[in-house]
């Protein structure tokens, strides 16, 4: 592995007294020779009393959250040293209802799911059942992307990086639909790819191929795996990539979103199996503690090497540039296998993940090795920045004593950002300039063929429209709405919706549609539907 080899081997002619903060020569790199072995971590700077009084303030951070969001639920966890020395639940499971949240209540954890997947996969690696450097397809003969040489060439470790050239959303939309985990990645074929490994691009189902490649090796469905070869060693008896064992569970938070009116509701059902290695799995802060104490200890968990260290090290190096420095001055964000990665302003490792889903979950975890310290902060309700606000204000407090940051305004207005980002470029919310009439409904109905999402099929009902698509045991139906012309609008659905969208059908020479495009599920150049 290239990262891997470059942390090992890179020359470090100076280093920082972080008492003094001044560089200081070290002997052998100073005389211009290789030091023996890769810089050691940063020495700790935190004492047990600036943690101490950090968890002190978490039911204030905590708190303070809550009052100014409504959100119902949260729990937080903080590990130290190996020691568990916070867990504790705040707000209810389910708006509307009194059963109050503890350290033992399930949250979905959404992206959280994958820093646990790498976990899982680091233990085959050093089980020597897969290798990091090995291609997905001699694992697994069925994956396939749009290149031939990366189909070929493609690693685990690309995949679980997201380097593999899989755009952001790739596959997402299916699963939006209903199709299952197999249909989703037998059609990631089809996707526009980005270069090779020179390109870093977020991709849920990119990730769940690279862990699904891993229980193929292994013989075992995802599911079996992660359960076997992690939970059961680490006593994480509520923690499951299954949405069913979620759904069993008495003592479980409900996703929840805005209403509108400052309060929230829990309105949505949020089904990420087919995702499951990148964002399915469901687990309490008294889990998921245990977790991070295996992390910290280089994968040592009560005394016994759980997972292989030099695998679970690989997962936190850097191995994609996630975020290029905005300046000369500025600093990188880089992407491990399933962590993000940073080094602070004293040079210590900053490992940690954030989970969101827009239908009501947000969780995050940070770590800070060299400290032995670590945090995870879960909430049942729609990404708003306020895990990351907790979590930041911890350190904080740790660092300085109080907070020198209003964590929740700075991160509330980054998800905004985020949120404005993703709208879609036609707001179909406002009326056409000059509306055109509409052709003989007749004129659009029939079925239309895709080979990404499948057939589309257009009924009229009266003087209504009606598409369908997905699943042929379960369609969504999705009620058209007459714009301008042969232009109609939808609402799209499920974890991406953005509101309106347009479906935009082109009409031949006789006044019959011959086609139409789905400019919500055109991301990509996929969604055009021709008639047969």
């Amino acid at each position: 592995m290239v990262a891997a080899v470059t942390a090992s081997t890179v020359a470090c002619a100076t280093a920082v007294d972080p008492g003094t903060g001044v560089a200081a020569a070290t002997s052998p790199a100073a005389a211009g020779a290789l030091p023996a072995a890769p810089p050691a971590q940063v020495p700790p700077l935190l004492t047990d009393e600036q943690v101490d009084a950090a968890v002190a303030a978490l039911e204030g951070l905590v708190t303070d959250a809550m009052d100014r969001t409504g959100v119902p639920g949260v729990a937080v966890a903080v590990v130290h040293r190996d020691r568990v020395v916070h867990a504790a639940g705040f707000g209810v499971r389910e708006v509307g209802r009194p059963e109050t949240v503890d350290p033992d209540t399930v949250f979905q954890l959404a992206s959280l799911s994958k820093p646990l997947a790498s976990t899982v996969v680091a233990g085959l690696v050093g089980d020597g059942v897969v290798d990091w450097d090995d291609p997905v397809i001699a694992s697994n003969p069925a994956f396939a992307l749009s290149d031939p040489y990366v189909t070929a060439n493609a690693t685990i470790a690309d995949l679980l990086s997201h380097r593999s050239g899989l755009q952001t959303g790739s596959g997402d939309l299916l699963e939006d639909l209903g199709w299952d985990r197999d249909h989703i990645l037998d059609r990631l074929d089809q996707q526009p790819l980005l270069p090779f490994r020179s390109s870093y691009s977020y991709s849920n189902f990119g990730f769940t191929a690279g862990g699904e490649a891993a229980a193929v090796a292994a013989g075992t469905p995802w599911e079996d795996l992660a359960e076997q070869r992690l939970f059961e060693r680490l006593g994480m008896a509520d923690t499951s990539y299954r949405h069913a064992d979620y759904e069993a569970e008495p003592n479980r938070a409900l996703i929840h979103v805005p209403a509108g009116d400052g309060t929230w509701v829990a309105r949505y059902t949020r089904d990420a199996d087919a995702e499951a290695p990148a964002g399915g799995a469901s687990s309490s802060v008294r889990d998921l503690a245990e977790w991070v104490r295996l992390q910290l200890a280089q994968g040592v968990h009560d005394g016994t090497q759980v997972i292989d260290p030099d695998a679970l090290a690989v997962t936190h190096l850097p191995h994609s540039v996630s975020g290029p420095p905005p300046a000369p001055a500025g600093r990188a964000g880089f992407y491990g296998l399933g962590w993000n990665v940073g080094y602070d302003d004293a040079g210590r490792l900053q490992l940690g993940h954030s989970g969101a889903f827009a239908l009501g979950a947000a969780t995050t975890v940070s770590l800070l090795p060299g400290e032995q310290l670590g945090i995870v902060v879960l909430t049942n309700g729609s990404p708003e920045g306020i895990p990351e606000a907790v979590a930041a204000g911890f350190f904080d407090v740790a660092e300085h004593g109080e907070p020198t940051v209003d964590w929740l305004t700075f991160f509330s207005g980054l998800f905004a950002q985020l949120e404005e980002a993703e709208a879609p470029e036609t707001d179909w919310s406002q009326p056409a300039a000059d509306p055109q009439p509409a052709r003989d409904l007749a004129a659009y109905t029939g079925t239309y063929a895709n080979p990404y999402y499948g057939p589309l099929t257009v009924t009229a009902d009266g003087d209504r429209l009606t598409m369908a698509m997905g699943p042929p045991e379960a369609p969504t139906s999705f009620p058209l709405t007459h714009y301008s012309g042969d232009v109609f609008t939808f609402e799209s659905i499920g974890e991406n919706a953005t509101g309106l969208a347009g479906a935009l059908f082109a009409v031949d020479a006789s006044g019959t549609a011959t086609s139409v495009r789905l400019d919500f599920y055109d991301r990509t150049g996929l969604g055009t539907f021709t008639r047969g």
